[in-house]
């Protein structure tokens, strides 16, 4: 069993005789600090209350943030993993069966279905991988150990005004060791700037809720500029040119296929820079649709 050495309660506003120590100087200030931080952006005092007695620093995190593996893989090993036969199937019947509810955000912003349901599929396998660990503890882990502080310490109060607003209870806040949260990965961040509440309940919850889930992908594409009616690309002889907006991206090198892709492949790497993952979700997409 991992150790976790809790998270003291502190809030910068109460005396000191009100508040649980942990026996770590530094670690109590850091959360006084993060506390009146967060506070100062607008988060409740409950809110702090209340995540301030649950969260607990995780060791696991740092391992896993320390020991990243280098990418190696190959493109066709990368495409035989994330586009394999059994997420295709899958990807077709969750079309089918969610089929209404998607379209209803995706027509009017002219985004293919297959597009949403390729994105749900690869980054969390149709809402079945959400990661397991609780955000908030997650990302106080990776600013008090300094690893990338400065980026993680904002989807840290990110994440703090997320529980204020209400969108979700602190227990079922799960996503990844880096933050990514529920069915559409969303970083704390990028969860306040796009996701939306698809069913009008006043709640954006990516983590059970489809019609928010789809609404927020929709939403991501449709603000970083996707075009109705533009494929994303297709593969093409070697030597063909790129047009204007258009971009040649062969991914095995020189070798290897050739992709011409359009703004729509730009506006798929806005969600995760990497051209691998972009030609992927194009590359589903087609796939679901056939």
């Amino acid at each position: 069993m991992i150790h976790r050495r809790s998270f003291c309660a502190a809030a910068a506003l109460l005396p000191t005789s009100a508040l649980a120590q942990s026996g770590d100087a530094k670690f109590d200030a850091f959360l006084r600090t993060i506390r009146a931080e967060a506070q100062k952006a607008g988060v409740d005092r409950g809110t702090l209350d209340s995540a301030f007695s649950k969260v607990q620093e995780i060791p696991r995190v740092m391992e896993l943030a320390r020991n990243q593996p280098e990418f190696k893989m190959t493109f066709d090993r990368y495409l035989e993993i994330v586009v394999s036969d059994e997420r295709v199937r899958n990807g077709r019947a969750r079309l089918a069966e969610d089929r209404a509810l998607i379209d209803r955000f995706a027509v009017p912003a002219g985004i293919p279905a297959s597009t949403v349901v390729a994105l749900w599929g690869i980054e969390s396998n149709y809402g079945t991988r959400l990661g397991d660990f609780e955000v908030v503890d997650a990302l106080a882990t990776l600013v008090y150990n300094n690893f990338r502080a400065q980026f993680f310490r904002q989807q840290l109060i990110a994440a703090l005004k997320i529980l204020s607003q209400g969108h979700v209870a602190f227990d079922a806040m799960k996503g990844s060791w880096a933050g990514a949260m529920g069915q559409c990965q969303f970083i704390p961040t990028s969860f306040l700037a796009y996701a939306a509440d698809g069913d009008g309940d006043g709640r954006m919850d990516i983590w059970t809720n489809k019609a928010d889930v789809f609404a927020s992908t929709v939403n991501y594409l449709r603000r970083v500029g996707w075009r109705p009616g533009l494929a994303w690309g297709q593969e093409v002889p070697a030597g063909t040119p790129a047009g204007q907006g258009e971009r040649i991206v062969r991914p095995a090198g020189a070798s290897g296929p050739a992709f011409l892709t359009t703004e729509n492949f730009r506006a798929i790497l806005r969600w995760n820079q990497s051209d691998f993952f972009a030609l992927a979700v194009g590359l589903l997409s087609d796939k679901i649709a056939a």
